[in-house]
C-alpha cells in the first residue's frame, strides 16, 4: 500500500466511504475556487459532518504533517481554497445546519456550510434578517464569509461579516477544539475578530454565532442613469457629504451595463449609458421620503439623464437581481475574466476610474467596473480569452496595476474577496517586510507548522521565516 492509499484508508475509517474523494476524476472539481488562473490537485477531499469529525481528521493530518485546506462553497475569488498540490481539502459543505435561533437575544448559531441567504429566509418570518449580503449569497456559505470577511452591497451602512460575528467554535491546526467569543462581550484580545478574515490560515471554523438585525420599517430605492460616469461619481460623494447614510450605493459602468443587459435579469437600460447608480435608504418609514428627495436633487444637480424611485417591491427586486448577478453576466462578454477587489477613498473615484481605463488600454484588455461606490470598494472585471497566448498574463498584470493605483491614492488591495493566492505579492504595496513578519508570527501562534491552508496571503519571502516559536493558546479555552 502506498502512502497516499494509507492516508485515504485512514480518512475513510473516520468518515466512511461516502465522506472521502480520492480518484483523480473526482478531485478535478476541487483544483480551484472561483479564481481560475491558478489550479492544483489535492491529495483527497473529505466531507466531515460534525466538529468531532473535523478534529479527528485534523489530528490525523497534523500527526503525519500533511497540509490541509478548509473549503466552503468554492465561490471565493482570490484562490483562498485552491490547492497548490498534495493538500487534503476539508469541505464543510455537509456541515450545513442552522443550530439555533435566539430571537430575544437577536442571534443565531450556524454550521460553516450554512448558505448565507438561507439564514435571512429562516428568520424573516420573525421580522429579522442577516445583514451581510455578498452577491453570491444564494450559494456562498457563512463559514466562507467568515474566512474572507465578506461584505456586500449593504455594508456601507451595516458593515462586513466581522461586525456581525459574535462567537466561533474552531478546530486548531493540531486538532484541538476551542471557542472564541460568545453572546456576551468579554475583556481581552478580540480573537474572534482576528480569526474573521484570516482566510482559513488559523484553523477551521466549525460553528458560528451571528448577530441578527431587525428588518427596517421601510425601504426605498432610487435608480439614476447617467451619461458620464464622472457625474455619477460626483453624485455619490455629494450624497454622503450631505449627511445621508444610504444602506447601499452601487454603480456599474458602460461595459458592465452591457453585460447585465445580456444576462439573466435585464431591466431594459437604454444603450449608451455612462453609469447606473442604485441608491437605497432604509429605517423609520416617516423619514425616508425626505432622504429620497435629497438624493434625487443631488443626482439632478449632477446632470442625471433619468432618476426615479422604485414604484413597487417587484421593481426594486428586479434592479437588485440585475446588479447582484453582474459577475456571472459578464461571462456573456468574454470567455474568461478576473475580478479585482481594490478599495479607494470615494472622493478619488473619477481619477481612479480614468486610470483603470488607461491600464486597460495599455494591457490590451477590456475592463468592466461594478462597485460598491459608497464605501469605495471597486470590482473591476478584466475580460480576456485564456485560449489566446499572453491574454491571461496581461489580465493578471492589469489587475496588479489596478491594485497599485488603489494603494497610491490611500486605499487597499482588498475589501472583501481576500488575498489568497491572487494578491500575495501585492501585499507589499501596503506593508513593509517588518509588518509582514509580525503578521506571520501571529499566524504561527495558531498554525506553527504551516499545515493549515499553507502558502496563502503572504508573499514568498515572508513565508520562509514564519515559524520562530510555538505559542500555546491558553487564553482562548473558554466555554462562553
Amino acid at each position: 500500500m502506498t502512502e497516499a492509499d494509507a492516508v485515504v484508508q485512514q480518512l475513510t475509517s473516520i468518515l466512511g466511504e461516502h465522506g472521502v474523494l480520492h480518484r483523480r476524476e473526482d478531485l478535478l472539481a476541487y483544483e480551484c475556487d472561483a479564481y481560475t488562473v491558478t489550479k492544483g490537485m489535492p491529495r483527497a477531499v473529505v466531507f466531515p459532518e460534525t466538529t468531532r469529525h473535523v478534529a479527528e481528521v485534523v489530528r490525523l493530518l497534523h500527526k503525519q504533517k500533511i497540509p490541509f485546506i478548509p473549503r466552503g462553497a468554492g465561490t471565493g475569488l482570490s484562490g483562498g481554497a485552491t490547492p497548490r498540490g498534495g493538500e487534503v481539502i476539508i469541505s464543510l459543505a455537509r456541515m450545513n445546519r442552522l443550530l439555533e435561533v435566539d430571537i430575544p437575544n437577536r442571534r443565531a448559531v450556524v454550521q460553516p456550510g450554512y448558505v448565507n441567504l438561507h439564514l435571512t429566509q429562516a428568520v424573516q418570518g420573525d421580522g429579522f434578517y442577516y445583514a451581510p449580503d455578498p452577491s453570491s449569497q444564494q450559494a456562498c456559505t457563512i463559514g466562507g464569509n467568515v474566512g474572507e470577511n465578506a461584505g456586500g452591497a449593504h455594508c456601507l451602512k451595516y458593515g462586513v461579516t466581522t461586525n456581525h460575528v459574535l462567537g466561533l467554535e474552531m478546530v486548531l491546526p493540531d486538532g484541538e477544539i476551542v471557542r472564541l467569543g460568545g453572546l456576551l462581550e468579554e475583556p481581552g484580545l478580540d480573537l474572534t475578530g482576528l480569526v474573521t478574515g484570516s482566510e482559513g490560515t488559523l484553523g477551521i471554523v466549525t460553528e458560528i454565532t451571528v448577530r441578527l438585525m431587525k428588518q427596517p420599517e421601510g425601504v426605498q430605492t432610487v435608480l439614476a442613469l447617467f451619461d458620464r460616469i464622472e457625474d455619477a461619481s460626483a453624485a455619490v460623494s455629494e450624497i454622503i457629504a450631505s449627511g445621508i447614510l444610504p444602506a447601499a450605493l452601487e454603480m456599474m459602468d458602460t461595459l458592465a451595463i452591457e453585460g447585465v443587459e445580456r444576462g439573466t435579469f435585464p431591466v431594459g437600460y437604454p444603450e449608451g449609458l455612462g453609469a447606473v447608480l442604485i441608491a437605497e435608504v432604509d429605517g423609520v418609514a416617516a423619514g425616508l421620503a425626505d432622504q429620497i428627495k435629497r438624493i434625487v436633487d443631488v443626482c439632478q444637480h449632477h446632470h442625471v439623464r433619468e432618476v426615479r424611485t422604485a414604484a413597487s417591491e417587484e421593481e426594486r427586486k428586479s434592479w437588485w437581481a440585475n446588479r447582484k448577478t453582474a459577475f456571472g453576466a459578464i461571462g456573456t462578454l468574454a470567455p474568461d475574466y478576473l475580478v479585482q477587489d481594490g478599495v479607494i477613498p470615494r472622493t478619488r473615484l473619477p481619477e481612479v476610474l480614468a486610470k483603470i481605463a488607461e491600464i486597460g488600454r495599455e494591457k490590451g484588455v477590456r475592463i468592466a467596473n461594478v462597485f460598491h461606490a459608497g464605501d469605495g470598494n471597486l470590482h473591476p472585471l478584466i475580460l480576456f480569452d485564456s485560449k489566446v497566448p499572453g491574454k491571461q498574463e496581461r489580465a493578471v498584470a492589469a489587475g496588479s496595476a489596478i491594485l497599485k493605483v488603489c494603494t497610491e491614492v490611500g486605499g487597499s488591495i482588498t475589501g472583501e474577496h481576500g488575498v489568497g493566492l491572487e494578491k500575495q505579492e501585492e501585499m507589499r504595496f501596503l506593508f513593509t517586510e517588518e509588518e509582514l513578519s509580525v503578521m506571520t508570527e501571529v499566524r504561527s501562534v495558531f498554525n506553527p507548522h504551516g499545515l493549515c491552508n499553507p502558502g496563502k496571503m503572504f508573499p514568498s519571502p515572508a513565508k520562509c521565516g514564519e515559524v520562530k516559536r510555538s505559542a500555546r493558546l491558553e487564553p482562548v479555552r473558554s466555554s462562553t
